[in-house]
């Protein structure tokens, strides 16, 4: 029965929707398995050593101390922002680097890989070498990109600081940067002996110091439990402990949350797919009401028919599964392709799991979606052999609606793990799903004044050929259109945000930043950039929250991540006595510093909001080792968009003049003058200068290939409402071949149906278009007014590719689905009637 099914072509839609709901999810499964296996595969390698301890301040010497007579091996790196200097005269040039300066014995795990001449090749034809050396005194080594950007050949110098290094190594990878995630800046190593000599850290500089430490398993877990004891009972702050346990917490925290999202845009294809099964098994069901009523004549038991048909679903399901997880193994390589920038190159190959999930989705659907009305098969009476107009068997219907959507709740938490997040999920699906059905429904209705809207009998034809099955039409219509909204969110709307974003940026907005500027320096720097239009220069004081109204505070007061990491760094504050540009008073009044008494702080909404802080609050900070507390006196809004220096927190300028401080500004500089930076940071190496336009690109790159692949997670789901247009029209083709022969029994021509069919599907397609056109839209204003507080502009392109696209996928699936209804002799359709 299952080969004459299949030769029927019963079973080849049943599997196609099979393969893209699973091909969907298993490439994402099998891409962020691979990840997942690289990153446990080298937690070591990811540290560098066996247990690590970053700090905000240089770690204690004690600490050092103790670790060596514990028996473990120690080395250290200090890394922070710089500026690296290539050149001499008009011919200099300066790069934003991430400047690491490593001890001996650094990585204590691992190795790091250099780019060297006669060295293994790796996947991508490049000779590297291992190394257990650092660079030697006076000596760089560079990230390729680094290298490449200032046009440096081996042997040339770089100037870092006050010390000028030669560039004698390419660094092809290190264990301990971050599981192979781009840094926005490329790394420039140097050797921690050298580091003093460059006179690159200064009061306010932004450093991370690490101690890297390696030896027995049980002395490394006495230590560490030392260690999380002191810091909990002294309350450090800015003190971090890592080891292979956590194994880069941050990057395990990075890796789920992507895992999360993508698995979501793929259940979006999964769900719109097992809408397609249920009208297909449902299809299938009422196509062998007459086989099954032969049967059970024959001799079959209720039983029997069950199993027979339980066998052959289970066979379908295991072939379609097998076959979507191999079309998701191919996929996911498309994945690694278009975030190839992102994440690393020699990950291990995928494990079983992806797959054996991928077959088990595949089951779960086809078990929630399929089997319910197929097994109502076994409710079909004997005599229906003679009484042909018998309607089919119902009594399990809800059960039916009822089992699947258990189904897919179910699958929706298996995929994001998390019981809040796959619950919002599924309301917002359901309730983004319903108010879609209620528009088409609408719009479907309001066909009907337009009926004779054209006095042509196609146009009449198509109109009430919808009319006549709503339900369905309302389906084909929202499944259509769910995936083109995706699309058109990525695509066009996605660029008319870009564009907006771009407006919204004053013309003379700036796109330097120069920090690290030492109290010293300010008046020569003022006025070498007094040719710039005089810009505003800002102290700058870093201070650590501690205290909210005399209560201690740290990460484990807050639920949230967000205010979490804010509160276990240090925050840069300024102080000033004038309210800055661009920004405006919410709530409170701005401070009169002439007439304080006690110190006044001034805080940013969004921070208030996120550590909950309000007008009249007591904030206390530690500032180099000084404790001062402010009390909350206004809160300011601040124009993100307009790239001016902004502050978080500003506190009166009588409670800072003790405060050690340094200065930053912001200015813009047209690309005919970059000459003047680099001769800047020539003449002043601490100087730390931050080139906006460059790393708004390289988020842009970023950006652009995470969307690209998302896009390709996309292009399922519009595949999916594909099918189930296919899936709506195919259950009604016996329905249509007899009201297709009538009307040819009555005058009509072929030409005319064939005309109404194109028709149907031009309007199906449009409305589905004008749909996902207005959804994508009203997404595109939310985000605009609400998360990036920008003019919106509403794009008629939007709604022109919306009808274009929708009309060309209708037209497909409908063609697909209906190609044969015309094809049949009238004379035997009203036969078979």
């Amino acid at each position: 029965m299952t080969m004459r099914d299949w030769r029927a072509g019963e079973l080849r839609f049943l599997i196609i929707a099979l393969m893209v709901a699973v091909a969907s999810l298993s490439s994402v499964g099998f891409f962020t398995d691979r990840l997942r296996s690289g990153l446990n595969r080298d937690a070591h390698q990811l540290l560098g050593a066996d247990l690590l301890v970053s700090a905000d301040q240089p770690v204690r010497q004690e600490w050092r101390a103790e670790a060596e007579r514990r028996g473990l091996r120690i080395a250290e790196t200090v890394v922070f922002p710089s500026m690296a200097i290539a050149g001499e005269g008009d011919q200099a040039q300066a790069k934003l680097v991430s400047l690491k300066a490593v001890s001996h014995a650094y990585p204590l795990r691992g190795n790091l890989k250099l780019h060297q001449p006669g060295g293994a090749q790796n996947k991508s034809g490049v000779a590297e070498v291992l190394t257990r050396d650092i660079p030697a005194s006076r000596t760089v080594w560079l990230d390729p990109a680094l290298q490449l950007a200032l046009n440096l050949n081996v042997g040339d110098k770089l100037k870092l600081g006050d010390l000028e290094f030669s560039f004698t190594q390419t660094i092809a990878n290190e264990p301990d940067r971050g599981a192979g995630f781009m840094n926005f800046a490329p790394r420039a190593m140097i050797s921690l002996d050298d580091l003093a000599a460059t006179g690159l850290i200064q009061d306010g500089s932004r450093v991370t110091y690490r101690l890297l430490m390696a030896g027995d398993a049980k002395a490394i877990a006495a230590y560490q439990t030392q260690l999380k004891q002191t810091i909990e009972r002294e309350q450090l702050k800015g003190v971090r402990l890592e080891s292979l346990d956590s194994g880069r917490p941050e990057m395990r925290a990075t890796l789920d949350r992507a895992e999360q999202f993508l698995s979501l845009v793929s259940l979006l294809s999964a769900m719109l797919a097992a809408v397609a099964i249920a009208m297909a098994a449902r299809r299938f069901m009422l196509r062998h009401l007459d086989a099954c009523a032969m049967l059970r004549c024959l001799g079959l038991t209720q039983n029997q028919v069950s199993a027979m048909y339980l066998i052959e679903f289970l066979m379908l399901g295991l072939v379609g599964s097998v076959a979507g997880v191999v079309l998701g193994y191919a996929g996911h390589y498309v994945l690694l392709e278009w975030l190839g920038a992102l994440v690393a190159k020699d990950l291990p190959l995928a494990g079983w799991l992806p797959a054996a999930q991928g077959v088990a989705t595949g089951l779960l659907l086809l078990v929630g979606f399929a089997l319910p009305p197929v097994l109502q098969l076994r409710n079909v009476p004997h005599n229906r052999v003679i009484r042909r107009e018998q309607d089919a068997p119902q009594p399990l219907t809800l059960a039916t609606y009822a089992l699947g959507l258990a189904m897919f709740l179910g699958l929706l938490l298996w995929q994001t793990g998390d019981i809040k997040l796959g619950m919002l999920t599924a309301v917002g699906f359901l309730g983004g799903m319903l108010l879609f059905a209620l528009i088409a429904w609408a719009g479907v209705l309001s066909l009907k004044r337009m009926r004779n809207l054209f006095h042509f009998s196609a146009w009449r034809f198509a109109v009430t050929a919808l009319q006549r099955r709503p339900g369905a039409t309302v389906i084909q219509v929202v499944s259509l259109a769910l995936g083109l909204m995706a699309l058109l969110l990525l695509t066009v709307v996605r660029g008319d945000l870009i564009t907006a974003w771009k407006k919204s940026t004053p013309p003379d907005a700036p796109n330097q930043f120069i920090i690290n500027i030492q109290p010293d320096q300010k008046e020569e720097i003022a006025q070498r950039l007094a040719s710039f239009g005089q810009p505003r220069m800002y102290p700058m004081i870093r201070g650590r929250l501690i205290a909210v109204n005399s209560n201690a505070i740290g990460p484990d007061t807050y639920a949230e991540d967000q205010a979490r990491r804010m509160v276990d760094r240090e925050f840069n504050l300024s102080t000033m006595t004038e309210l800055p540009e661009m920004n405006k008073l919410l709530a409170g009044k701005w401070y009169d510093d002439a007439n304080a008494t006690a110190p006044e702080a001034s805080v940013e909404e969004g921070i208030a909001k996120t550590l909950k802080l309000k007008l009249g609050d007591q904030l206390t900070f530690d500032i180099a080792g000084q404790q001062t507390t402010a009390k909350i006196t206004s809160l300011r809004k601040l124009d993100w968009g307009s790239m001016r220096v902004n502050f978080f927190v500003v506190i009166n300028p009588k409670a800072m003049v003790d405060m050690p401080q340094t200065w930053i500004t912001a200015f813009r500089v047209p690309p005919t003058q970059m000459a003047f930076i680099n001769q800047l940071t020539l003449d002043y190496p601490n100087l730390t200068v931050v080139d906006v336009g460059a790393m708004i690109k390289q988020l842009q790159d970023v950006l652009e290939q995470v969307i690209t692949a998302v896009e390709f997670l996309f292009m399922f789901t519009l595949a999916s409402g594909v099918l189930v247009l296919y899936a709506a029209l195919a259950g009604s083709q016996d329905v249509r071949m007899r009201e297709a022969a009538l009307l040819r029994a009555l005058g009509a021509t072929r030409a005319q149906l064939s005309r109404a069919q194109w028709v149907e599907f031009l309007l199906i397609g449009g409305l589905a278009g004008l749909l996902a056109a207005s959804g994508a839209s009203a997404i595109g204003w939310a985000l605009a007014k609400f998360s990036f507080n920008f003019e919106w502009t509403f794009s008629p392109l939007v709604w022109i590719a919306g009808l274009f696209v929708g009309a060309v996928c209708a037209m497909i699936g409908g063609w697909l689905g209906l190609r044969n209804v015309l094809n049949q002799p009238p004379l035997l359709s009203l036969r078979e009637a």
